[in-house]
């Protein structure tokens, strides 16, 4: 398959300025060529040629074609670009004479996958550019280009390094013991290589995980009797009427939620219904709803009038397993206390923004450091510290260097499988499939 050309549409198809066609493959400037008026085939690499794309006789449109010359293209394949103008038909028509002329339809992320196969980029990389592309906030945007720029790479190569280290040196001296100059390896001299090998990658795990967090935005349930403020501050943190307002307790029946970006965490808001006892159906569903979101909270904004009663000392308990801020709203009205004070309805939340950027600085500062960017890396690094804590309970119990090597092989698997390097065809596949077309 990677001996074909192939061809996509790399921009949408929708009515714009400019439409991008890119072809891949050892054919991509002969087929252009086919269809252009100019001599592609002497067009040196990184250069633009001007021109129109004819069927025939028939001009179908005036273009700039770009020509990028193996292996210094995003495929390390010769890659031909055509810059057209963005209607759908014009686009259409030019995709259609490429493919007439000898190239295939891409598949989703087939671009990609070939820069993974032909060794321009690692996996880690690869989802790095998919994550680029569906970024919608600071957070995801940085830690993407943080994962094109190697920062997976760099983490995980010295793990993978000293694993191989460790398993070449029991593989030597059990296959050639004879050998004098090579170390001899015992479970004793194994143990702390091993004990320092999962100190570092419960660093990268805790790091990623946190990291997660972060970019994918903290769940954030707004918590509070009813009729406290919790729909103003929702209103007030998305700055939209998302929410309805009104002095009627229980207004709020079902859940109402939003995204919102506060200087650099984002939160996943969910303004509940007021928790307290009631005999009216509806709200007592979504009461039920409210309470569901509280487990799945990471962070729970507790909002309250001037002091804590009873009923708010009873939903603080409820969220005493959940990270928790305590906000006094309304401060327009009362005294202003020790603690965090607000005015949702006057958009006055400024204290409640700084608590939760405070709150979550390490975590943001880890945001910005090398880290494993998703569920799958994170995923492989825990087997492979499973693998390595069997390593460990092996030692321990003293068993033969042969049998331990064993899960330091799985281990060293699933690490390297984390930038692709041991990734079966049909992973890779369902990978790449999850692209976008023309990438």
């Amino acid at each position: 398959m990677l001996n074909d050309t192939i061809v996509a549409i790399s921009t949408g198809l929708v009515e714009q300025a400019i439409s991008i066609i890119r072809l891949s493959g050892e054919q991509a400037i002969e087929v252009v060529d086919k269809i252009f008026d100019k001599d592609l085939t002497k067009a040196k690499s990184h250069t633009i040629t001007y021109g129109f794309i004819k069927d025939e006789d028939d001009i179908v449109d005036e273009v700039l074609v770009s020509v990028f010359r193996a292996p210094k293209s995003y495929t390390m394949e010769d890659i031909v670009e055509i810059n057209c103008h963005g209607g759908i038909y014009i686009t259409k028509r030019i995709l259609s004479l490429c493919i007439a002329n000898g190239a295939r339809l891409a598949r989703p992320g087939e671009f990609t996958q070939r820069a993974f196969l032909n060794g321009r980029i690692d996996m880690s990389q690869a989802e790095g550019i998919n994550d680029l592309i569906k970024a919608n906030n600071h957070n995801k945007a940085s830690s993407a280009i943080h994962s094109l720029k190697g920062s997976v790479t760099r983490l995980i190569d010295p793990l993978c390094e000293d694993l191989l280290d460790i398993i070449a040196n029991i593989e030597v001296n059990i296959d050639y013991p004879e050998y004098d100059d090579v170390e001899v390896l015992t479970n004793q001299k194994i143990r702390p290589k091993v004990v320092s090998f999962l100190a570092r990658i419960d660093d990268i795990i805790h790091k990623a995980q946190n990291s997660i967090i972060i970019k994918n935005g903290i769940n954030t349930v707004i918590l509070g009797k009813p009729n406290v403020g919790k729909s103003s501050l929702l209103n007030a943190m998305l700055q939209e009427d998302k929410a309805i307002v009104t002095n009627v307790a229980g207004t709020t029946r079902d859940l109402v939620e939003g995204e919102v970006t506060l200087n650099d965490v984002t939160l996943n808001l969910i303004d509940t219904a007021g928790i307290r006892d009631t005999n009216d159906i509806v709200e007592k569903i979504g009461i039920e709803k409210s309470i569901e979101a509280l487990n799945n909270a990471q962070l729970v904004i507790l909002v309250c009038d001037d002091k804590l009663d009873d009923e708010d000392k009873r939903l603080l308990d409820m969220a005493k397993d959940k990270p928790c801020l305590i906000v006094y709203n309304k401060k327009d009205l009362h005294d202003v206390k020790d603690g965090i004070n607000i005015s949702a309805i006057n958009n006055d939340i400024e204290e409640l923004v700084d608590a939760i950027n405070d709150m979550f600085k390490e975590e943001i500062i880890d945001n910005k450091m090398d880290t494993l960017n998703n569920e799958r890396q994170i995923g492989l690094a825990i087997s492979a510290r499973k693998h390595m804590l069997d390593v460990l309970s092996a030692i321990d119990d003293n068993v033969e260097l042969d049998l331990v090597s064993i899960d330091l092989n799985m281990a060293y698997e699933d690490l390297k499988e984390i930038l692709g390097h041991a990734t079966r065809e049909d992973l890779l596949d369902a990978l790449f499939s999850k692209f976008c077309l023309g990438k």
